[in-house]
């Protein structure tokens, strides 16, 4: 008898076979069930032992997996099975209020929820650079650390399961915000005629120079500290402006640009305009007035 540790998953889009995958060769024994029940006989054929419904699958282990499209789809699914005794890690994403709301559903039906964010897409699951947030309780994340290991290094976060998605969607801010500059800043000089592949040794030099002062903004963000002694709020809010202007000019949508610009307008406004860029966190937290 196999001693890995048999577990259910239920969500076999391309992230959910691709963790199933990484189970199945390492020897876990996998119970998987998706709604459209074609989606699972990649994995059965690999291994997987198919469940014929959603209850039937969370019967069959201790350990039920979820990768969903959103904590609602979990409702949905779950609804007809008995939760008693199971740990349930939803590897969905969602708000972190509706990750509350979740482990509070789930303990009225005797089961205990554990969060995760998956940082990595499909192809790269279970790589070496592969991480996963989670947050919930110690005990139970403890039991099941080195299965979950398996798609990728598990970052455990604290016990407050708000954590995880707090710590995942902030990671996609970034992550989607950056990805529409480079769209925005290929157009923009697309509008001449450049090439993508062109721009490109530009834009990776950019990119690599953001990580080299990192540890200064971050020393600045927790003290609350922003010299402006490099660049002051209001000179890169000209640059803004600027940015916004070229756009226009290039008859590009001005959404992206404009709100940066707005950031350093009402940051201006709220008296920040000797301060260093870093203080438009005052403006995104809802702050007003300057800086003592």
């Amino acid at each position: 008898m196999s001693s890995k540790t048999p577990l259910t998953f239920i969500g076999l889009g391309p992230m959910g076979q691709a963790m199933v995958d990484r189970f199945l060769a390492a020897g876990h024994p996998v119970t998987a069930w998706n709604r459209t029940a074609s989606r699972a006989d990649g994995v059965v054929a690999r291994g997987a032992t198919r469940a014929a419904t959603a209850a039937e699958a969370v019967a069959a282990n201790r350990l039920v997996i979820l990768s969903l499209t959103d904590y609602g789809a979990m409702y949905a699914v779950l609804a007809g099975a008995d939760l008693a005794g199971r740990v349930v890690v939803n590897l969905s994403s969602d708000t972190p209020d509706e990750t509350l709301k979740a482990a509070a559903w789930l303990a009225e039906r005797g089961a205990e929820l554990v969060v995760g964010g998956v940082m990595v897409p499909a192809d790269l699951v279970g790589d070496p650079g592969a991480y996963v947030f989670y947050s919930g309780p110690h005990e139970v994340f403890d039991r099941y650390r080195d299965t979950l290991a398996l798609i990728g290094r598990p970052d455990h976060l604290g016990e407050d399961h708000a954590l995880a998605q707090l710590f995942y969607q902030a990671q996609l801010d970034v992550f989607l915000t950056a990805l529409a500059g480079v769209l925005h800043g290929v157009a923009l000089v697309g509008s001449a005629g450049v090439t993508a592949e062109r721009f490109a040794p530009y834009l990776l030099d950019l990119v690599g120079s953001l990580g080299s002062y990192l540890d200064e903004v971050v020393r600045a963000l927790d003290a609350d500290e922003h010299p402006g002694d490099r660049a002051t709020i209001t000179m890169m809010g000209a640059t803004a402006d600027h940015v916004v202007g070229a756009t226009e000019a290039a008859g590009l949508d001005t959404a992206l640009p404009g709100a940066v610009r707005s950031l350093y307008r009402r940051a201006v406004e709220a008296g920040h305009g000797r301060d260093g860029w870093t203080a438009l966190l005052t403006v995104i937290r809802g702050r007003t007035g300057a800086a003592a």
